[in-house]
């Protein structure tokens, strides 16, 4: 072999190795630190729009837990269109809604990907009036929401407690989201990361 075509076949390796380092890496980021997702629904108009591209932050639930307000991608429960574990909370059957959210988990998560606003703690009072979170007995400071406009999904006056270890997700567009009022709290395991970048379109770039 000459020396020109040692060289050339050195380079195209070199080339092999970087590209694969490189490919390696974009997964293990993926996987472990920072991850895109596209926004599917509706259900958090205003702030997220249908098609919509954010970035998640995989490793700042690992060292502690969400807080109130922030946009969460967690997994929702697998039977989630099923309803309440509870069959007394949230709609019954016939899509009429009782008295109050959904406060039982599921006990096992779905494949999917949700994306959501974290309005409730382990241990919060909860109840929804005309959409607004009442935590505590205090309204959520719900500025960046779609309000509900009379929407019967938007009542849930008789309070429920979070359960320890779960957080309660809501989107914001509360006449359109399907969320934990109609399927439960979300346990902490199912939760992938924190929403924390926007990055398309173009005009909507920013820090969420």
């Amino acid at each position: 072999m000459t020396r020109a075509k040692r060289a050339l076949t050195g380079s195209l390796l070199e080339l092999v190795v970087i590209v694969a380092a490189a490919l390696g890496l974009a997964l293990a980021i993926q996987a472990f630190i920072v991850k895109p997702y596209r926004i599917p629904s509706g259900s958090m108009e205003p702030t997220l729009s249908i098609g919509q591209r954010i970035l998640v932050d995989r490793i700042a639930n690992n060292f502690g837990s969400p807080h109130i307000g922030e946009i969460v991608v967690f997994h929702p429960p697998q039977a989630y269109a099923n309803g309440c574990a509870n069959p007394l909370e949230g709609q019954n059957g016939s899509g009429q809604d009782g008295g109050q959210a959904c406060a039982v988990a599921w006990s096992r998560p779905s494949s999917q990907a949700f994306v959501k606003r974290v309005v409730g703690l382990p241990g919060d009072q909860l109840s929804i009036r005309n959409g607004h979170v009442i935590r505590d007995g205090v309204q959520e400071k719900d500025s960046y929401i779609a309000p509900c406009n009379g929407s019967g999904s938007c009542d849930f006056p008789t309070a429920v407690k979070v359960p320890n270890g779960d957080f309660f997700m809501m989107g914001d567009n509360r006449g359109e989201s399907d969320d934990s009022r109609f399927w439960g709290p979300v346990p902490k395991s199912w939760i992938i990361g924190q929403a924390f970048f926007t990055y398309w379109p173009p005009d909507r770039l920013g820090p969420l």
